[in-house]
C-alpha cells in the first residue's frame, strides 16, 4: 500500500523530502493503482470462429431518466418492482438472470458478461442494433452498445453489427429521414466511421463483417446497392437464412438461426451452406417466449424445449458435423424469446460450460462462480474506491489470463 510519507528520508547519497509534515503524521492511504496488462487469448482446440448474439436494449429504473424500468424486463404487465419472498423481481421472461435484472449500459454488467464470454471459448459478439435515430428506445440501445465496445477491447474480444433494417421505418414514421434507404445510409455511414476500423472489428475475407437480421424493410437488391454505394468499404454482408437474394450480389452469404426445431438447422447446412460463399452456423438452448403471456403481442407460436441442455447439445452436434467455419450462438441474453445462454437461476452456469467444452477451453478451472463474485463485490463495493481498484486489478488479471491471482485478490477483500 502506498502512503503519503511525511518524515524525512535520509539516504547515502541524497536527501529527499516528500509532503513537509512531521514524522508522527500518518498521511491518507491512497489506493494502489492497478497492474495494467494487455488482455491474453484464452487457449483452445476448436478453430471454429464462436460468436454470440448479444442484446443491449435492457433498461432499470436506476438507469432511465424516467425512472422505470425498460420494456424488455416489463413488456405490457410485469412490474420488476414487484419482488417475491426469493428476492427475485417480478419479470416478462421464464427465467432469471443470475446477476438479476440489469442495465444493459452498466460496466459492471457488461464486465461480467464478457469475462463469462471470454473463459467459455468465445471469439466475440454480435451486437443487435437498432441505428442512429432518436426513436423509441434506439438511443439508448446505441449508448449501450458503445459502452459495450467500450470494454471488448480491454477483455480482447471481437465484435460485428447486426443490423436490425426494420428501423429504417420507424425513423421515416418519425419524420427523422426522408426515405428508407437515406435512413440506412446514414445508419451503415456511422458504422462504417466508428466501428468498421476498430482492430478488433470482426473482419471475413479481409472485410467487415456486417449482418442484417433480415432483409425486412429493404427488400430489393437495387436498395441494397443504393445503400452500399455511399460506402468506402463494402463489406461481407450477411442476411438471415435463406433472405440473401433480397440483397442480391451485395449478399456475401447467409447466417442461420433458431426456428421450430432442428431440422430447419439440418436442412441449412445439407442445402444451404454449400451454394453460400460464406455460412455461419447457430446453436441455442431452446425458445420460450414470454409475449403472450407479458402482453407483448401473440405468441411466437412455437417451442424449443431446453431439455436440460440436450437442445444446444444437439445444435452445437450439428454445427461441428457440418464443419462451419463461423458459429453465432442464439442469444447470449434474449429473455423475452428464452433463447440465454447468459448463466441463470434456472440453468446455472450449465450452458456456457458446454460452450466452453465445445470450444476445446484447456483450462478446464470451474472459473464461473469466481467471475460471479467479482461482479457481486462491484455491487456490494459501490464507493469504496480502495475495493474498486483492488477489483480492478482482479479484472486485469482475468483478462490476462492470470486467474490465479485474481482469485486471490477476491478472497482478501471482505
Amino acid at each position: 500500500m502506498k502512503r503519503y510519507i511525511t518524515s524525512l528520508v535520509f539516504g547515502l547519497m541524497n536527501i529527499v523530502m516528500v509532503a513537509g509534515c512531521s514524522s508522527d503524521d500518518k498521511g491518507p492511504e491512497k489506493p494502489v493503482e492497478p497492474e495494467v496488462v494487455k488482455p491474453v487469448a484464452i487457449e483452445k482446440t476448436n478453430s471454429t470462429k464462436i460468436y454470440v448474439h448479444y442484446m443491449p436494449w435492457f433498461e432499470t429504473n436506476e438507469s432511465s431518466a424516467d425512472k422505470k424500468w425498460g420494456y424488455h424486463w416489463t413488456m405490457a404487465n410485469k412490474n420488476p418492482n414487484n419482488v417475491a419472498a426469493s428476492g427475485r423481481r417480478e419479470i416478462a421472461s421464464y427465467y432469471y438472470p443470475l446477476i438479476g435484472p440489469y442495465h444493459s449500459g452498466d460496466k459492471n454488467v457488461i464486465e461480467n458478461h464478457l469475462l463469462m464470454m471470454k473463459y467459455s471459448g468465445i471469439d466475440g459478439v454480435l451486437i443487435d442494433w437498432y441505428g442512429t435515430f432518436d426513436v423509441y428506445d434506439y438511443r439508448m440501445v446505441k449508448e449501450n452498445t458503445e459502452q459495450l465496445i467500450d470494454m471488448l477491447e480491454k477483455v480482447g474480444l471481437e465484435y460485428a453489427i447486426v443490423y436490425e433494417d426494420r428501423v429504417t421505418k420507424s425513423a421515416v414514421d418519425a419524420g427523422k429521414a426522408i426515405s428508407v434507404t437515406s435512413a440506412a445510409k446514414t445508419d451503415l455511414a456511422y458504422v462504417q466511421n466508428n466501428y468498421f476500423t476498430d482492430a478488433n472489428y470482426i473482419k471475413i475475407n479481409g472485410k467487415p463483417l456486417l449482418m442484417n437480421f433480415g432483409p425486412i424493410i429493404l427488400q430489393t437488391p437495387a436498395e441494397w446497392t443504393n445503400v452500399f454505394g455511399t460506402l468506402t468499404t463494402k463489406p461481407t454482408f450477411l442476411t438471415l437464412w435463406d433472405q440473401s437474394y433480397e440483397a442480391g450480389e451485395n449478399a456475401s452469404g447467409e447466417y442461420a438461426w433458431v426456428y421450430k426445431d432442428n431440422s430447419f438447422l439440418t436442412n441449412f447446412y445439407t442445402n444451404t451452406k454449400p451454394k453460400l460463399g460464406v455460412a455461419m452456423g447457430s446453436a441455442y438452448p431452446g425458445f420460450k417466449d414470454f409475449y403472450a403471456e407479458g402482453g407483448g403481442g401473440a405468441a411466437i407460436g412455437w417451442t424449443i424445449e431446453h431439455n436440460n441442455g440436450a437442445t444446444l447439445d444437439a445444435t452445437l452436434a450439428l454445427a461441428k458435423n457440418a464443419n462451419v467455419n463461423y458459429l453465432q450462438l442464439i442469444t447470449w441474453n434474449d429473455f423475452g424469446e428464452g433463447t440465454m445462454i447468459e448463466p441463470t437461476f434456472e440453468f446455472g452456469y450449465s450452458f456456457i460450460e458446454k460452450i466452453k467444452t465445445f470450444s476445446g477451453v484447456k483450462d478446464t478451472e470451474n472459473i464461473f462462480p469466481e467471475i460471479s463474485k467479482l461482479y457481486d463485490l462491484r455491487v456490494q463495493k459501490k464507493g469504496n474506491v480502495e475495493a474498486q481498484k483492488k477489483l480492478d486489478q482482479a479484472f486485469n488479471y482475468f483478462v490476462s489470463m492470470q486467474s490465479a491471482k485474481a482469485k486471490q485478490i477476491i478472497s482478501e477483500i471482505k
